[in-house]
């Protein structure tokens, strides 16, 4: 295991510097680092014995890349892969670092930027290897954990592997760490690759993996030394766009709002005879309220929130069957990374709470503000995943061309006094 190979190392250091005149200490120290060598082989083997079948879904792009992607593990200290939105990147790298005979000597460890991801990714690993979450695929998030003595797999938080850091310095439980959804450029994700870009020159052993549907590849590239970029392309299914701009002169004079608009939609759509799950993209969680409010009133179906100050248990009910319509009002927790099963239709409203710092001020707020293109394709990528999709974007295809290709990084909007 990693964790005792550096420790011996350290030890017979220690030893050699400090040379042992008692004979008898020296051979009993000897004698213990033979029994830690012994039972790490030990636990090695089990590790290796406990793998479970690896299978990869061949409806998914990503697996017909699988051999490239593994061969690149093999041979290169980091590896960055790109790809469409569902074309199974977040499930299947794991997997495939384990074909790659990586998870042996330590855990392979995948990040996520949100705990409802976290949680229903690490069910869905385990469930595509058979098992049940918690034995060789376990998660932590913040107040909960699903685990065993020995797994192989850990899906986690981002905040939870920084926090790891405080204590073990050299991420030693790791032999591998996939840092997933770059492209979110949040402080905790800039901070660990930033982290892991110093570590990789001391822990030659460790693999870095960092992955994401829309990322900047040659920025990143160039940060990790020129590493090798893998593209994943195509996508499950096909997805229509369709624009539906709020009249502005309307919602100037407040006789309408992106909140009605996207009532009106789903309207349109059940008087279509559609009656495929719904996700809603709103801002705010007094804007979901209040669409799921109109939604009761006005449509059929099943009306469920989203957001971040949900409880867990609250959040999972996104993921059970119902017999009719689901529709779920989500804030951009729901933009990346999950797989909402049965999700045919998206209505975008283009908006987001976006951290923002004012140094003349030195304050710091949370103002609505238009998204940008990347943001908007991966919610148009919730769709289309497992049957074809429609996307309908509450604002126009010129706004759609005029906006940035990505939201602008954490760490060039904060108030970093406090880190």
């Amino acid at each position: 295991m990693i964790a005792d190979y550096y420790n011996i190392i350290r030890e017979l250091k220690h030893i050699d510097q400090n040379k042992l005149k008692d004979e008898t200490a020296f051979f009993k120290k000897i004698n213990r680092l033979k029994r830690i060598v012994f039972l790490s082989n030990k636990r090695y083997l089990a590790r290796a014995q406990n793998i479970p079948p690896l299978q990869y879904p061949p409806q998914l792009p990503i697996s017909s890349k699988r051999h490239e992607i593994i061969d690149s593990i093999k041979k290169h200290q980091v590896t960055i892969i790109t790809g469409e939105t569902g074309s199974g990147k977040t499930t299947q790298i794991p997997k495939m670092c384990l074909a790659a005979g990586l998870g042996l000597r330590g855990m392979i460890g995948l990040t996520q930027p949100r705990r409802i991801a976290a949680t229903s990714i690490a069910q869905r690993i385990a469930a595509e290897c058979g098992e049940e979450c918690g034995k060789s695929i376990a998660y932590k998030i913040r107040f909960e954990e699903k685990t065993s003595a020995e797994p192989l797999i850990k899906v986690m938080t981002d905040g939870i592997l920084l926090a790891e850091t405080v204590k073990d310095r050299d991420l030693l439980a790791y032999d591998t760490i996939i840092v997933d959804e770059a492209h979110e450029r949040s402080l905790n994700i800039d901070f660990i690759l930033g982290y892991l870009r110093t570590l990789l020159t001391k822990r030659k052993d460790l693999k870095v993996i960092i992955t994401s549907a829309t990322i900047d590849t040659a920025k990143f590239s160039e940060a990790f030394d020129n590493a090798p970029v893998i593209k994943v392309s195509g996508r499950m299914y096909p997805v229509e766009v369709r624009y539906r701009p709020v009249d502005p002169i309307k919602e100037e004079k407040g006789e309408t709002t992106y909140i009605d608009e996207a009532v009106a939609c789903v309207e349109s759509l059940q008087r279509e005879r559609r009656y495929e799950d719904i996700l809603i993209f709103m801002p705010t969680e007094q804007d979901i309220r209040e669409t799921c409010g109109l939604l009761d009133k006005r449509c059929t179906g099943l009306v469920l929130p989203l957001y971040a100050r949900l409880s867990g248990s609250q959040q999972r009910l996104i993921f059970n069957a119902a017999s009719e319509q689901k529709i779920i009002v989500a804030t951009n927790i729901a933009e990346t990374s999950l797989t909402i099963p049965g999700i045919k239709y998206v209505i975008d409203a283009g908006l987001a709470r976006i951290l923002e710092y004012n140094p003349r001020s030195q304050t710091t707020g949370l103002p609505i503000k238009p998204i940008s293109l990347s943001s908007a394709e991966q919610r148009k990528g919730r769709c289309g995943r497992v049957q074809n999709g429609i996307c309908i974007r509450l604002y126009s295809q010129e706004e759609f061309s005029q906006k940035p290709l990505y939201t602008p990084p954490e760490i060039m909007r904060s108030n970093l006094a406090g880190v």
